[in-house]
Parts: C-alpha cells; sequence; structure tokens
C-alpha cells in the first residue's frame, strides 16, 4: 500500500469523501440524526475548519516553507508555533472539521463512517509519509515537539 503514499492531493481525497457523503448520506443514510440547531452547528464547525486549514498554511507561507502535500522533503523550517502548538497537522485537522460539519448537516450515520474513512486515509497515506519526512530531516528536534505536540488534537 506504499505506493497511494503522498500521491493524492488531500483537497481531492476531501472533495471526494464529500461527494461519498452526500450520495450515502442521501441515498443510504440507514440512519438519520436530525435536531434543532443541526445546520448551525455544522456551518460553526465547517468554518471554524476553514479557519484553522488557512492559519496553518499562512503560517507555512509566513516562514516560506512548502504546503505542498506531495513533497514534504521540500519543508524548510519546521512549524511549531501558533497552531501547530496545538495540532501537528493543522491544515489536515481544519479539512477534517470541515467534513465533520458537512456529516452533521447531512445528519447521516453513513457519512460519518466516509469520515472515519477520511480521517484514517489521511492519517496512513498523508500524514504518516509526511512525519517520517520530517523525522528525517530534523531528527531530535522533530521528536521533541512529536512528543508534546499530537498529530490531530
Amino acid at each position: 500500500m506504499k505506493r497511494l503514499e503522498l500521491k493524492i492531493p488531500p483537497l481531492v481525497i476531501l472533495l471526494l469523501a464529500a461527494v461519498f457523503m452526500y450520495v450515502v448520506g442521501r441515498y443510504a443514510p440507514v440512519v438519520l440524526i436530525m435536531f434543532a440547531g443541526q445546520v448551525v452547528i455544522a456551518v460553526i464547525l465547517a468554518i471554524v475548519g476553514a479557519q484553522i486549514a488557512i492559519a496553518g498554511a499562512r503560517a507555512c507561507y509566513d516562514h516560506k516553507t512548502t504546503v505542498n502535500p506531495l513533497h514534504p522533503e521540500q519543508t524548510t523550517h519546521l512549524m511549531t508555533d501558533g497552531v501547530f502548538k496545538v495540532s501537528r497537522n493543522p491544515i489536515y485537522l481544519g479539512l477534517a472539521c470541515m467534513l465533520l460539519g458537512f456529516v452533521i448537516w447531512l445528519g447521516a450515520l453513513t457519512a460519518l463512517l466516509v469520515w472515519l474513512g477520511f480521517v484514517a486515509y489521511i492519517t496512513r497515506f498523508q500524514i504518516i509519509p509526511e512525519e517520517r519526512s520530517l523525522q528525517q530531516q530534523f531528527g531530535d528536534t522533530y521528536s521533541a515537539y512529536r512528543q508534546r505536540t499530537r498529530r490531530w488534537l
């Protein structure tokens, strides 16, 4: 399965997951969960997720390091402050929050399963390979960062 590592841009995975969520949520929902304030919560979660992702990307740009998810070896600066102090992967965390907002908006249990698949895929085929690359590049500094900062949240 190593051949899938760092091959598909996470935004493509996000879009594919969203489309799949919509299809299974609308045509095979299994269980629908509807409640007062559902849309408001969904929108707030999606907006917060977008802000987290944008903050992570902006921090990378400010430090003039790559945000190219297919080439982590091009990283020139280990990000450890700002949103990176809370999560080692704020961009992916933001994308996951946006998708979770979509799950809540749909209210379909099957969409939640797709969301779990998104998180698992991003972890296995994007984050873990990036972590290997950062470990090679930054050594003990990255090891210390890993110990004090969680992968997701």
